[in-house]
């Protein structure tokens, strides 16, 4: 088959978060499957500055609601498989993927990137059996390959597939804001006046995969769907989850080039040895019998601080050191700051991101904390997992279809469901007790949960099996 496959992020090419894993990791695993894929993206400043790239058609021309819109075409071999970049100054020239100014939105930008996209595939010559677009910055391209007359008649053939990130995030705003769609066109999802690209992906997409099949569940319900389950509702024979993947080649202990030590499940000694380096780099107290509790994430309320932070200061008075990094909302990270400060040979926060620091904490930690108010899918309990770093998750979205709790059969983890700093607090607890008192029993979970696989492959055979699907 052929496959469009529209992101705005692809690891090793531009990343902001989680996102740019998948837009990789998936389009490579599809093309290993013997598909041809091809990948567009925005060419954003940071891509121009890293790859100076030249134009791969002559320049193309886009008139639209009185509008014209001239782009370039710019075109990299990536993994084999061929990537090209909607080259438009005016919208993605600038420092942030993703920053508002005062003169055009977020949502103008990838509203007009989708149906750029498309034009880029015609112009190249790429004509799809697949179109599988990503999250609200590219869902309008399910929408204008059925009702743009720009683009219909290309792909009247083709198949298009949304996948859901992120839910939460929806790219709305006020259709006088958006020139490059016309205000009293058909079909799309307006609300007093405001655009929503999700939900107007949602309801022209052939098929729905949000990335778990419980966030699938979960989505579809009013309390979980962050307003989307009247969509998802109308199109609930079309949704499918399909579970994200897991980079073994980049996360695994046995390999991994930022740790202190290597190791693996028949031969764990190294571990020790990332976990003297945690506690070094990081300025904890060195002493290996000391738990660490590990959590590298945003700092927003989607991770779960709201239950988090009411409780760390209890957590603290056991014998147990936290190690915490991640990046987010201003009032979150003061407060941790204010409590690593009062606790600075238990408690440190680094208020940064570097993938150096990620590594060493899921290989020097005892237990990763994902508490979340909701997740998708999750990518840090795999690794957890592959580490020997026990997950201590709440039981939503991919973490439940990821994690077994510790006193079933095959558990792999610790899971909590009441969304409260108690019922954290308890597994928390609970944790540490049995380190103290069963370490046998957790050292099966661990066992286990190294043995355990999430690959891209599997992913992207479930993907094939939806294109297929009539």
């Amino acid at each position: 088959m052929k496959i469009l496959f529209l992101i705005s992020e692809v690891e090793d090419i531009v990343k902001t978060g989680g996102l740019a894993d998948v837009g990789k990791a998936l389009p490579i695993a599809l093309s290993e499957l013997g598909h041809e894929v091809n990948i567009i993206l925005p060419y954003y400043k940071a891509v121009a500055d890293s790859f100076r790239l030249s134009n791969a058609t002559p320049k193309q021309i886009i008139y639209t609601n009185g509008q014209s819109y001239a782009f370039d075409i710019k075109e990299l071999n990536f993994n084999g498989i061929a990537i090209y970049f909607v080259d438009y100054p005016k919208y993605f020239n600038n420092d942030k993927l993703y920053s508002e100014d005062s003169n055009v939105g977020n949502a103008e930008k990838f509203t007009f990137f989708s149906l750029a996209a498309l034009k880029t595939a015609e112009a190249v010559g790429f004509k799809p059996d697949i179109l599988h677009t990503n999250d609200w910055h590219t869902s309008m391209a399910c929408y204008f390959a059925k009702h743009s007359p720009l683009t219909y008649e290309y792909f009247a053939h083709t198949k298009s597939v949304l996948t859901i990130h992120n839910a939460a995030f929806q790219g709305t705003d006020n259709l006088v804001n958006i020139p490059s769609v016309e205000p009293t066109a058909a079909g799309m999802y307006v609300e007093n006046n405001h655009l929503n690209m999700l939900k107007t992906g949602l309801l022209y997409a052939d098929n729905i995969c949000p990335v778990s099949t419980t966030y699938a569940q979960e989505i579809a319900t009013p309390l979980g769907s962050h307003g989307i389950d009247d969509v998802i509702r109308q199109r609930i024979n079309v949704v499918e989850g399909v579970l994200n993947g897991c980079d073994y080649e980049q996360w695994h202990p046995s390999t991994d080039e930022f740790i202190a030590a290597h190791y693996c499940i028949d031969d764990m000694s190294g571990k020790a040895a990332c976990k003297k380096d945690l506690q070094k780099t990081f300025g904890l107290r060195a002493n290996t019998k000391v738990p660490i509790l590990g959590m590298v994430c945003r700092t927003t309320l989607q991770k779960g601080f709201g239950y988090l932070i009411p409780i760390i200061e209890d957590i603290l008075k056991h014998s147990v050191q936290i190690a915490l990094v991640g990046t987010g909302q201003k009032d979150i990270t003061e407060e941790l700051h204010r409590i690593a400060n009062a606790h600075p040979t238990q408690f440190v926060f680094i208020e940064d991101f570097k993938p150096d620091y990620a590594h060493k904490v899921e290989a020097g930690a005892d237990f990763f904390l994902m508490p979340s108010e909701f997740e998708p899918c999750g990518l840090n309990q795999m690794y957890s997992l592959a580490y020997g770093t026990t997950p201590i998750v709440r039981g939503i979205g991919g973490l439940k279809d990821t994690i077994v709790d510790i006193d079933e059969p095959e558990g792999t983890g610790f899971v909590f469901r009441q969304p409260t700093p108690q019922a954290l607090l308890s597994v928390i607890r609970k944790a540490l007790l049995v380190r103290l008192e069963d370490n046998k029993k957790l050292q099966a979970v661990i066992k286990r949960g190294m043995q355990k696989k999430f690959t891209w492959k599997e992913a992207a055979d479930k993907y094939v099996d939806v294109y297929q699907r009539k």
